[in-house]
């Protein structure tokens, strides 16, 4: 598989730190050392190759925007599900899944993963079909967070939902209508959260599977949210219920 370009300083450090693949880093010739210098330190740590370009070198590798720095990365792997499942049984804590079904836009991906990795959720589900990838424009969008938080690429969903039913969690579908004000949703269980497409929600099969479902109360004249603002709602739902404040996990 060829290599995968990711662009800016961020997300070129947090790849370098996690421990990714990494082939080459170009610096824009004109930038100044010390503003990269934690970037240069670690690639030298790391043996890593780093080659000194023009700006319009970097420019054609990537739209977004890249603050002089890209990297050539090997392709982001995705995580086995079985063994996530091994792994969080043996946590000490509450697990926490998204099921994203059916998202498209890889910048919401991207968010979410940001969001995620930050609310401490343990992983996120993806199908293999009429879905994001894990490609550059999600790792640019998740600023580093594409490196800590698992991503599962599974066949089937429904399948899917029905083992994570097995192994303990409660899947909640987000719904607009006859749902649970999503604040009066009960966090003290494992959970699964599936989020819907931006443009049809949640599949048949995969509303089915759902135990129980919850919606964001909306007053304006716009009866929907991003995908990505409502999984962070979600998420940090979850969190505050699970978490008193002043607490560091």
């Amino acid at each position: 598989m060829e290599d995968i370009v990711i662009v800016g300083r961020h997300a070129v450090k947090e790849a370098i730190v996690s421990g990714h693949t990494i082939n080459k880093i170009l610096i824009q010739d004109t930038i100044k050392k010390g503003q990269i210098n934690e970037i240069l330190k670690q690639a030298n740590n790391k043996k890593i190759i780093v080659q000194s370009v023009p700006k319009s070198k970097i420019d054609n590798l990537s739209d977004a925007p890249h603050q002089g720095v890209a990297a050539y990365i090997a392709p982001y792997e995705y995580a086995d599900f079985d063994a996530f499942l091994s792994e969080q049984k043996n946590k000490e804590t509450l697990s926490t899944v998204l099921i994203l079904d059916g998202l498209e836009d890889p910048h919401n991906l991207g968010s979410i993963l940001r969001t995620a990795d930050a609310s401490g959720v343990d992983g996120v589900i993806i199908p293999k079909r009429r879905s994001v990838a894990l490609t550059q424009t999600v790792a640019k969008a998740s600023t580093g967070a594409i490196q800590h938080v698992p991503v599962m690429r599974v066949t089937n969903l429904a399948q899917t939902i029905e083992t994570l039913k097995e192994n303990g969690y409660w899947v909640v579908g987000t719904e607009a209508e006859n749902a649970t004000d999503y604040r009066e949703m009960d966090a003290a269980m494992p959970l699964a959260i599936v989020i819907g497409s931006e443009g049809q929600g949640m599949s048949r099969l995969v509303k089915d599977k759902c135990d129980f479902y919850i919606k964001i109360p909306m007053v304006g004249h716009v009866n929907s949210l991003n995908a990505s603002v409502a999984a962070s709602l979600m998420m940090y739902e979850v969190y505050r219920k699970r978490n008193q404040i002043g607490d560091q996990t």
